[in-house]
Parts: C-alpha cells; structure tokens; sequence
C-alpha cells in the first residue's frame, strides 16, 4: 500500500502512540516498520494475536516483560569471537531471564485450559537456557559489575583487597589521630592516582616523607601518601591488578559459554519483541476504548459508532459508517465546518488500521473490509511547495488515482471539483465519480456542491448523506445522515440573525426551480428522517423497558428457586431430625420390651403389653407438624365417627369397631379379642371394598364373627421369596404380630433355598425373638431347608 495515503492520514500518529507502549527494542522496531497489508490470512492472524493481547490484558494485567536493549550488535561482536563486557553480558542475561519467565507465564496459561492460539505458537519458538541464565545471574549483576561469586579465585582477591583497605584505612586513622594531625590541613583519608594519601601543608611535607601524588590549586597543600602505608598500597595495587585479570578471564569464559548459541538468542530477542509489540497494540486499544473488527472479504464495511481515534473521545461524535452492501459509492454534501473531512479521514485511517491488525475504537459486531489500496485527495498536500494552485493541486492528485485504482480500492475525495468555477467544477466532480465507478473501486467523497445532491438518485449503488446542523443553535452536531443530502440552511440562519423578512423572500426567488425542488426535498427527507428516528428512539426504549422486565422476572424466578431448594432442605434436614429422634425412641422402647422378656423369664409377654408397646412406637410422630399439614386437617374434618363404627386403626393395618369415645382424641376400640385405647388420629374409616394388591409383602387380615365380637384369621404361611433382604425381615416381623394377635400357634415361613442369605437371616431374627418358642426346617415334603416352622405354645 503506498506510503502517501499513511501520511495523509496521520497514520505515524497512531505509531507514535504505540511506541509509547513499548519496553524492547526488537519490539519499538516492529511498530516503526508497521503498514497495512491487503493479505487477508496476514490480518487474520495480526488480529488474532491483538485479541489475544487484550485477553490477556484483561486476565493478568499483560506479560511478563521488561525492558530489553538491542541485541544485534552483541550478537554480532560474538560471532566474531570479541568477548562481552560486563554490561552486555547483563543485558544478554535480562534477555535470558524474560525468556524463562515468559515461557513460564505461557505454560500456565495452557494449564489453565485457555486457547490462545498464537501465544502458543510464539512459545513454541523460544528456547529456555537455564543453567547458562543461573551462570549468567551468578556472575554478573544488574549492573554489569561481576560478583564475588563468579569464582573463588576472585572471591579470595576481593577479600585480599578489602583486607589491604582495612590496613591502609587503619595506619592512616592511626597518623590523623595522633600528634602529626597539626600537620595535615584536613583530617581526612583520600585517594590520588589509586593510592590512598593524607592531605598536608606544604611547609610539613618532610615530617611525614613518602611520595607526593598530587598538590592543590593554591599549592598550599599536598597529597602525601605516608612512607608507613607505601608497601600496604603496593600490596593493594597487586591484588587489583589480579582482579582486572580474573574479571577478564571471567568475562572470556561468560562469552564462550555464549558463543554456540547466537541463533537462539537472535530468535528469542525477536518473540520476545513480537510479544511486547502485541501487548503495546492491546494497551493503545485498552486506551481507545478499541475493539477487533470482523473482516469481510467482500468489502461490505459497517463501521458502527465510529469514532476518530487521535481525537479527544470526549469530544467526538461517533457515527455509523457503511459502504460496500447497499451502495459502493457515498457522497457527503452540505456546508463547510460541519465534520465532512474528520469523517472522511476516520472511515479511512480507521481501515487503514484493521489493515495493520490493530484493534478500532468502533461498537462491537463492525465489519472492515479488504482493499489493496486506499487513495486519498484531501487538503492542499504541499501545494504552496510545489507552487500550484489549489484546483491545479486536487487534479494532480487525481489523476494519478485514476491512474492505478481497480475494483479492490477505495478512494476517498475530500472537497471534490473545489478551487475553480462552481459550475464547471460539479461537472468535473460528477465526471470524476463515474469514471471511479467504472473502475469498480469503493468512493467516498465530500462536496459542497448543490448539484451533486441528486447524483445519489440517478446512479446505481450510490448514495447521498449530510452532515447534521441544528438551524436553533446555529451549530452542527457532526452526525451523519446517510440517506439525507445536505441543504446550506442560509435561508433559516440568516432569519433567526434578523434579517428582513421580505430580503429572504426575494432571495427565495431568486432561486431557480430545480434547486427548490432539491431543498424541499431534501427538507421531506429530514422531517421523514426526525420522525422514523423518534420512532425507533421509542421503540428502543420499550425494547430496554421490556428486556429490564424479562430480566427481572428471571433474576425472581431464580430467587424463587434458590428458596425454594432452601426451604425444601430444611424440611429435608427436619425430616432426618425426626426420623433420628424417632430410632433413638424406637431403640429405647425396645430395649424395654427385652427387659420385660428378661424380667418374665418363666412366662412370655402378654399380648397387651406387646401391644401398647407398638403403640409407642406408632406415637412418636410430631402432632405439631400434622397439625399443620392443611390435606390432613381436611381428611380429620371429614371423619366424624360414633359408636359401632368399624374403622381400621393405622398403626397395625388392621380393622375394629368404636366401643367408647373416652375424649376428643382417644377411642376404645375392639380389635378381635382385645380392647385398646387408640389416638383419633389413627383411626380411619373402614372401606367395603378390597384394596389393591401390591408388590409389596404385607399381610391381609379377614374378619369373621364370633359370638364375643369379631376376631381375625391370618394366613398360616407367609411367602417372602424374591423380596429384598429388609422389606423380607420387616415384612416376617409384622406376620408374627398378626399371628399371634389371630392366636394361631403355628405358622410357616416361606424364604426359598438360593443363596441362604435370607434363611441365614430368618433364622438369626427368629432365634433372638421371644415371641417363638421354637422353629425348624419344614419336612423334605414340604420345602425342607427352603421352609421354617414357626412355632407360638
């Protein structure tokens, strides 16, 4: 793309932003060399690490990176075998140490199961020199300097030469603390030419002897280095001559260590500056407020809330910008100052920069093209310099357009056919976008020309727009009405500045017909315009109202939900409670069952006892919760009993009829031979018909009468084959109740031969029940080891 149009746009600017962005030189030097491309594959990929970059951005505040020089001429004094010096081998070793972190920061991000493509694949690019960075950091510090820990040889000299200091330091203080200090003009150790000296008068220098190494500006004063402290100064001066030759040899040996893997280093400086580029584009977009654009290969372009990005965004009016669906050509008409050439300039820069793989300050869902080339014709461009004239300088320009546009270009005419005859100038403008037409190529040009206004209506895929102005305050918005062409509004501004009425009027009529007829259609245009816009503003403002509502009736319902779940665990929790209260009971009632079992040890439990036990059991519900179960209530309201209603008591399943009502919540009622005091709420009127069969084992007593009452008859054998290990012992445990309220003294307990597990545990539950006097396998006619015989007396 050529260089003019990056220019024109002030496309160096957006650079220069950039470049603020950026720590690595590698990576200042990928911004400078940044233009667009028209390679979509290229942009798509350029885009992709921008989005990465702000992902990342968002997620972790950016990369790991710090500031990194140029590693080119390092690399370079390398492979011709020079050795570093300090400072260099630092900046190698941060170069080093950024790789490592990077590298790490990447394999984390990987861990954590985000897909970001290209950092991935810039990874792959690195290579990590870890023992070489742990030498590096070892050796030699940030600021160059080598360590003490670079080898023993220098630790041992470095310790040589602070001992030597110490001495010399000590002889000295020695000197100015005793009598000879009235010699000295300051009492203060300094150093000349490397060698520690004292400052004395002239007049005394042979008091003290030794070498004169310097004198001062008066020369009333010499720096004398003390004949005591000559030889531990000639000491000192060996040891560092010994470190300059051990720093050396270190350095060589650093450099060496280097030497192999040049290559690598060059890779790794470049990634490294390809990632600090990507995060300075992700930084500039954070600033503007930018986002990444979809790519049409097509070229439908539909910039939505488009705004100029080197303009204050506090300042700036976004505005919708489309061209390549509907219409390829777009002329904007209407007066000067109204935002015609920004508006120009932002739809090309902003292009010109998705082009570059940049992110742009436009609403989410904006689509940019794809075009080879974007050519410009805006402003004089040096025509003083070139001493042509404003027209002479606008047609030089387009005819070079002319010259080298086709049907992937967009060209963008600010102002065209301005600086000659208004006449022969809309003519030249006209000609000018039919011949861009022809070539296929995408236009959008400015004009202030009236007679373009209907060139919008009588071409194909071309369109008029305007720059809004508001005629009450004299100003315009900078909005722009694709659509609606531009009117110059003299008429209405020069009313409301005063002037005369009847001078407008003439001024009306002055006007030719056609002319009137564009401005009253244009005029129908706006109104139209004003009138579907406050519609749609309406519409959009029920669509919000509308959306809060849905919003809020799901953030209710799901509020609904979470309590519901709530309370619905609580009753849960309850239930367990009561439950656990309820087997705590039920063992306590139990156990005092087994004791009376123990205490009666010549006599079983008598049946009464048995019974008013189970009607324990079956009184440890909660009345205060059933109380309050409202389908309860209504079936206790509809039992309304008397005396000789036969009922069915709950807690045993089995049927009696009301002898006395001794209170509201108690009955007696004969049940067989027996009578029992039994809770209302047990008590259930009886049924004539049958009830349902169930899967379940349960057993079903019949009536018969007798002359005493009514008594019950239980089936002599129970058939538990098939059922699961539990329901088979509750449903044996509740048979031997039926059976001995039916006073039968023998029955036969049916669990089949299988696997034993069930006959194992009929046999353990009924060996350790009081109730059974004894049992055994029936006869080898009659099940055998498949069959128990129960016996009662």
């Amino acid at each position: 793309m050529n260089s003019k149009i990056l220019e024109v746009l002030e496309f160096n600017e957006i650079r220069n932003q950039l470049l603020q962005q950026i720590l690595t030189v590698s990576g200042a030097e990928k911004v400078k060399a940044l233009s667009p491309v028209s390679d979509v594959e290229k942009i798509s990929i350029w885009l992709q690490e921008t989005k990465e970059g702000l992902d990342i951005e968002r997620l972790h505040g950016g990369f790991p990176l710090t500031k990194i020089e140029d590693m080119k001429l390092l690399i370079k004094r390398l492979e011709i075998g020079a050795n570093l010096n300090g400072v260099e081998l630092a900046q190698i070793s941060q170069l080093l140490r950024s790789t490592s972190e990077i590298m790490r920061f990447i394999n984390d991000l990987e861990a954590e199961d985000f897909a970001f493509t290209r950092l991935f694949y810039w990874r792959e690019k690195l290579t990590a020199f870890s023992e070489i960075s742990q030498k590096l950091r070892t050796s030699i510090a940030n600021d160059g300097s080598v360590n003490d820990e670079a080898s023993s040889e220098l630790q041992r000299i470095r310790q040589g030469i602070s001992r030597s200091k110490e001495k010399i330091q000590s002889e000295l203080s020695r000197v100015i603390h005793s009598s000879l200090a009235k010699y000295l003009s300051d009492t203060l150790i300094t150093i000349r030419n490397d060698r520690y000296v004292l400052p004395v008068k002239q007049k005394y220098r042979k008091v003290f002897g030794g070498v004169v190494h310097d004198q001062s500006a008066t020369g009333q004063t010499l720096y004398i280095e003390p004949k005591q402290v000559v030889e531990l100064n000639n000491y000192l001066r060996q040891y560092q001559a010994q470190e300059r030759l051990e720093i050396e040899r270190i350095l060589a040996e650093l450099s060496a260590l280097l030497y192999p893997y040049t290559k690598e280093i060059l890779q790794n400086d470049f990634v490294l500056g390809q990632l600090d580029f990507i995060q300075a584009k992700a930084r500039l977009a954070k600033i503007q407020k930018s986002v990444i654009p979809s790519i049409s290969v097509g070229n439908k372009v539909n910039l939505r809330q488009a705004r100029h990005p080197l303009i204050n965004q506090a300042m700036i009016v976004p505005n919708d910008l489309m061209i390549g669906d509907d219409y390829q050509t777009l002329v904007i008409t209407g007066p000067n100052t109204g935002g015609k050439t920004i508006t120009l300039k932002t739809f090309g820069l902003l292009q010109i920069m998705a082009q570059s793989g940049l992110a742009i300050p436009v609403a989410e869902d904006s689509t940019v093209g794809i075009f080879t080339e974007v050519l410009a014709d805006i402003g004089d461009e040096q025509s003083i310099e070139q001493n042509l004239s404003t027209f002479s300088s606008h047609m030089t320009n387009i005819v070079a357009i002319l010259e080298v546009i086709d049907d992937k270009s967009l060209v963008l005419f600010d102002e065209l056919g301005a600086g000659t005859d208004p006449q022969e100038g809309s003519a030249l403008a006209i000609a000018i976008l039919d011949a861009v037409r022809t070539k296929g190529s995408y236009v959008m040009a400015t004009t202030h020309y009236p007679e373009l206004k209907a060139y919008g209506y009588n071409r194909a895929r071309t369109i008029n727009a305007s720059m809004e102005f508001d005629v009450k305050t004299l100003s315009p918005t900078y909005r722009l009405l694709i659509g609606v062409p531009g009117r110059s509004n003299a008429f209405e501004i020069s009313k409301r500045l005063g002037l005369d009425e009847k001078v407008i009027t003439e001024a009306r009529s002055l006007l030719d017909t056609e002319s009137q007829k564009i401005d009253k259609m244009v005029l129908d245009l706006e109104q139209q315009r004003k009138m579907v816009e406050a519609d749609y503003l309406s519409l959009h403002k029920n669509l919000e109202k509308s959306e809060k509502l849905l919003l809020d009736l799901q953030e209710g319902y799901q509020e609904f939900l979470v309590k519901r779940e709530k309370e619905l665990q609580k009753a849960y929790n309850k239930a367990s409670e009561m439950i656990k209260e309820a087997e705590n009971k039920s063992e306590q009632i139990i156990q005092e069952i087994r004791d009376m079992q123990k205490r009666a040890s010549h006599s079983t439990v008598k049946e009464h006892e048995l019974i008013a036990a189970k009607s324990q059991l079956s009184n440890l519900k909660h009345e205060e919760l059933l109380a309050k179960n409202k389908i309860l209530q209504k079936a206790k309201k509809a039992k309304n009993f008397k005396v000789g209603d036969e009922v069915v008591v709950t807690t045993y399943g089995q049927r009696g009829i009301l002898v006395e009502k001794l209170s509201a919540k108690e009955w007696v009622v004969q049940v067989g031979i027996l009578k029992m005091t039994v809770s209302f709420e047990h008590l259930v009127p009886a049924k004539s018909e049958k009830p349902k069969k169930k899967k379940t084992v349960q057993v079903k007593p019949s009536v018969r009468s007798s002359g005493q009452g009514f008594a019950y008859s239980v089936s002599s054998q129970l058939d538990v084959r098939g059922e699961r290990y539990e329901d088979a012992l509750i449903a044996v445990d509740r048979y031997l109740d039926q059976a001995l309220l039916a006073s039968l003294s023998q029955v036969t307990i049916v669990h089949g031969k299988g696997t034993g597990a069930l006959r194992d545990g009929v046999t353990k539950m009924l060996r350790s029940d009081s109730r059974v006097k004894s049992f055994s396998f029936a006869p080898g006619n009659a099940g055998g080891v498949g069959a128990t015989i129960v016996r009662f007396e």
